[in-house]
């Protein structure tokens, strides 16, 4: 049964942490983005977030967006620092037509540093891109 179902891969999905000026409260914050980069635009996206450690959980958060069209982003939900020094994974479902696809993104404990900042094009803003599973 489970092996009979076919879950297609895709490409042009990225999910990336950008430390970006928040003008309003005149901080400098760290934001998740989720990016299109297919031809075609995302439907019905469901994105579901949690951090783990060797001992610490953190709080698991939905977030959905109802489009986001091609070649486009979505700024998805702001970060807190003291989450870096856990593992944070961001699990990604939505449908392309009426095709569902899921991807998981991981961003490895203590890899999120301003250290390792680096120019986004798509965002125009520096960030790190998050390994895909």
């Amino acid at each position: 049964m489970k092996k009979d179902i076919i879950i297609p891969e895709i490409s042009g999905v990225e999910m990336a942490i950008v430390y970006e000026h928040n003008s309003v409260y005149n901080t400098n914050d760290w934001h998740v983005y989720l990016v299109n980069n297919n031809v075609t635009r995302l439907e019905m996206v469901v994105i579901v977030s949690k951090g783990f450690g060797d001992k610490k959980i953190s709080s698991v958060m939905r977030k959905k967006i109802d489009v986001l069209d091609a070649h486009s982003f979505a700024k998805v939900e702001w970060i807190q620092p003291d989450l870096f020094k856990l593992t944070n994974q961001f699990q990604v479902t939505f449908f392309v037509k009426d095709c569902l696809y899921d991807k998981t993104f991981t961003f490895k404990e203590n890899t999120i540093k301003e250290g390792a900042l680096r120019m986004i094009p798509e965002l125009k803003k520096r960030g790190i891109f998050a390994k895909q599973e």
